[in-house]
């Protein structure tokens, strides 16, 4: 051997010892802390505590680093092979309005995906090159992302003070942290030098004491609240409730750890200490755009409100016979849609509810429940509103000015579907919906109700077990099984003997002792029509309201013309005159011609 070898040969002993001890010391510092990468699923070596591991290999660093031939480019001493592949990366209808395209993976996040894409072999580093043999040759399940990162929390942004303004512009999708003000973000969740978030934003490689390799504690989603701001969430009911989620959900969350850890995992038992991760997943989310854990959009609520789970079951009034037709479609809603008219005519729960606003608090006088709150409707005046004051408002986003909003159930003399119209204070009559009711006297009204009091659309659009009915149920216009959308039952067709349980929902409010007798204080011939010509309620009255008093519209299935003419005026208190003629339930026509009802 020359001189200059044997020079050589020694230096690179020596380099190979000093290495050793480096390692050495490394290792034996390691060993002492449980949340070394030495206990962790990153630890790919012959020692792993994880399923995927190297052959033979014992060295712990040399699958991302090595201090000879490392990258010049790609990262810290990088010894692993770099994927070429091209991404698919995420998009979302709020990240179009905003005008902002995610781009390639670069940084940090680039190095995470030359393994967790599939396209490299784990054991491809560039200072071994025939490669590391491994037990598998690359990583499976959900740990391998792919190409197609549409299904993934975006990385590899500009994350600002311009992001976060313009994010506040549509504050239905949730806002974000102004990461320039001072203590904003914990300095765990660091942006890069280039003030991106990558994935080591949210992700230590080195350390899994969160699991999830976390950068800090993710229950309560205190690491998903340090950048999204939402609107309500902190009092919200899917933040604080001490509920049990379903166990199979449960298991879903559990935090992913392996080896030792400095302390053990909790259980992810309640909806609060699941927080986002209850209906949000970070990767391989079943509907992309929201990052939603289930493809189905409704099961990422039904889940918890099937009556196995903490929420009052909702499910099952959703497959009753009347009921709102809840979309299955992932692409159905989004936080820009067109509240009125969207490009597809769809019921999801999002639409009445903001489950990152939703609490418990129960509807007051002039005051919307929690269940409604922070949500976008229409006004009276058809104006859109980023949160609903009265529950009207927001049933107005459908069946108010909506071109599709469907045809009436009853054929009327005056046929008007749109509910933002007919509850109009300007009608002559009208269920008082938008405003306290034109009518100073009505006797059959059951206290408390009064001429002065007002009621909402769930008071009769309401499940027939809701607590309203006498139910243990849900409140709300999720089912019924009467339609349409009844709480109560209430026949809609003549020809019928009469039974006061079928104007059951009628006498919620409305005495039967009052309406069906002979009192003065009421009309005489009410009686008359429901009993003997077994009329229904909705022959004369219109539910909701009519160009004339008394909610008098009739309907035409059964009033027909008298020579030409259907005509109802008032003339005072329980009296007036119809002109018109009748198809009663017994199958007569009787002509009225201006035909005179008194006051008894």
């Amino acid at each position: 051997m020359k001189g200059a070898q044997k020079i050589y040969f020694r230096r690179r002993q020596l380099s190979i010892a000093l290495a050793g001890l480096v390692f050495f010391g490394f290792a034996v510092r390691a060993a002492d802390n449980p949340n070394s990468i030495i206990f962790s699923k990153h630890n790919l070596s012959v020692s792993s505590p994880g399923t995927v591991h190297a052959v033979t290999e014992s060295d712990v660093c040399i699958f991302c680093h090595t201090p000879h031939h490392a990258s010049a480019t790609d990262g810290p001493l990088w010894n692993h092979q770099m994927s070429s592949a091209t991404y698919t990366p995420f998009t979302s209808a709020t990240l179009q309005a905003l005008h902002i395209t995610i781009g390639q993976p670069n940084g940090s996040s680039r190095l995470c995906l030359s393994c967790h894409d599939g396209t490299i072999a784990l054991g491809s580093v560039s200072s071994c090159p025939s490669g590391i043999a491994m037990n598998t040759a690359t990583i499976s399940g959900t740990n391998n992302l792919g190409t197609d990162l549409t299904s993934d929390h975006p990385v590899s942004f500009i994350y600002n003070s311009a992001l976060a303004s313009a994010a506040s512009a549509y504050p239905a999708a949730g806002g974000l942290v102004d990461p320039a003000t001072p203590g904003a973000l914990p300095p765990e969740v660091a942006l890069d030098q280039s003030g991106q978030m990558q994935c080591t934003t949210c992700h230590d490689p080195h350390n899994n004491q969160y699991g999830y390799f976390l950068v800090m504690d993710n229950s309560s989603s205190q690491l998903c609240v340090t950048c999204h701001t939402l609107n309500g969430w902190s009092g919200s009911a899917h933040a604080v409730s001490s509920k049990l989620l379903p166990q199979t959900l449960a298991s879903q969350i559990a935090p992913a750890k392996s080896g030792l850890q400095s302390k053990a995992a909790a259980p992810v038992n309640t909806v609060a200490h699941a927080a986002c991760a209850t209906c949000h997943v970070s990767h391989a989310a079943g509907i992309k755009s929201a990052l939603m854990r289930f493809a189905t959009p409704e099961r990422n609520c039904i889940d918890c409100h099937a009556g196995d789970g903490p929420g009052k079951n909702v499910a099952t009034d959703l497959k009753k016979f009347s009921a709102h037709p809840i979309s299955l479609d992932s692409t159905a809603h989004n936080p820009r849609e067109d509240l009125i008219n969207p490009p597809t005519r769809h019921a999801t729960c999002a639409d009445c509810h903001n489950p990152h606003a939703v609490s418990s608090v129960p509807a007051g006088k002039k005051q919307i429940s929690g269940a409604l709150a922070a949500v976008s409707g229409i006004s009276a005046g058809g104006g859109q509103l980023n949160a609903v004051a009265h529950e009207y408002e927001l049933c107005f986003r459908c069946h108010g000015d909506s071109v599709a909003r469907g045809p009436a159930r009853v054929p009327r003399q005056f046929a008007q579907t749109n509910t933002r119209l007919e509850f109009s204070p300007g009608n002559v009559s009208f269920h008082p919906v938008e405003s306290v009711g034109k009518n100073p006297s009505a006797p059959s009204l059951i206290l408390p109700l009064t001429s002065s009091s007002q009621i909402g659309c769930v008071d009769c659009h309401n499940s027939d077990q809701s607590p309203a009915a006498g139910g243990s149920g849900a409140n709300g216009p999720h089912g019924s099984v009467y339609s349409p959308l009844l709480e109560r039952q209430l026949r809609l067709t003549d020809g019928t003997p009469y039974n006061p349980a079928d104007f059951a929902l009628c006498y919620k409010c409305h005495s039967p002792s009052v309406v069906d007798s002979d009192l003065a204080s009421s009309w005489q011939y009410h009686r008359t029509h429901i009993e003997n010509y077994r009329a229904a309620c909705t022959t004369c009255h219109d539910s909701h309201a009519a160009t004339q008093p008394h909610l008098i519209n009739f309907n035409t299935a059964y009033v027909l013309p008298n020579n030409g003419v259907i005509k109802y005026i008032s003339t005072g208190p329980n009296q007036g005159t119809c002109t018109l003629t009748c198809h009663d339930g017994n199958g007569h026509n009787t002509t009225h011609a201006a035909k005179k009802y008194p006051q008894p």
